[in-house]
């Protein structure tokens, strides 16, 4: 397969989107919880941006979004922050650094607004983590989702942060960093936020 094109997802690009999602969920049980409307669940809570990888034959083979995550009322106003969601590749995608470039999409787009970034990856996704810290991600803790797995139990979240890098600049404090991870994020009641692209 030659490498998929990446562009800004477009609203006809959903039932795509979720065909693929489907099939990521069936092979890797991603999202960990299927979503009761996945075409909602991909579109909300209203992302900042979105891309998609599409094939040759204009199949969607991977996602990943950028949500907005709005500053504390009550505490001190922060540097921006936005969380990386809905990350996945399709199994026939693999192997071609499609999640790499996704993440690398969302990191630009971050890049040029001054904005770091967040995410939370559940369970184990070892494939996961290693692509993240390999990105330059950190991880900065761990926790317990407020939703839990398709049995009932609990699930394990390990929080990662990638600040904007001003020119200059040589990152952020981890206490910095701490603190923004454990901000309630828009997608942390998915039940499902880890990613999938190994």
């Amino acid at each position: 397969m030659n490498r998929p094109a990446l562009r800004r997802r477009r609203a006809t690009d959903l039932d795509g989107c979720v065909a693929a999602l489907a099939e990521v969920h069936r092979v890797d049980g991603y999202p960990l919880n299927w979503p009761a409307d996945p075409h909602r669940w991909l579109r909300e809570p209203h992302p900042a941006r979105a891309w998609v990888a599409v094939d040759a034959d204009a199949t969607i083979v991977g996602h990943v979004a950028v949500h907005r995550i709005p500053d504390q009322v009550d505490g001190p106003p922060g540097r921006l922050t936005a969380e990386v969601a809905r990350l996945f590749v399709v199994p026939k995608a693999r192997g071609l650094a499609l999640g790499n470039a996704l993440l690398n999409r969302a990191r630009q787009w971050a890049d040029k607004r001054a904005t770091d970034l967040v995410l939370e990856l559940a369970g184990g996704g070892a494939a996961a983590a290693a692509l993240y810290e390999r990105a330059g991600w950190r991880c900065v803790g761990t926790g317990t989702a407020p939703w839990t797995a398709p049995d009932g139990s609990p699930v394990s979240l390990r929080h990662y942060t990638l600040r904007h890098r001003t020119p200059g600049s040589d990152g952020a404090p981890a206490s910095t960093a701490r603190r923004r991870a454990s901000r309630p994020a828009a997608s942390r009641s998915s039940g499902g936020s880890s990613t999938s692209i190994s």
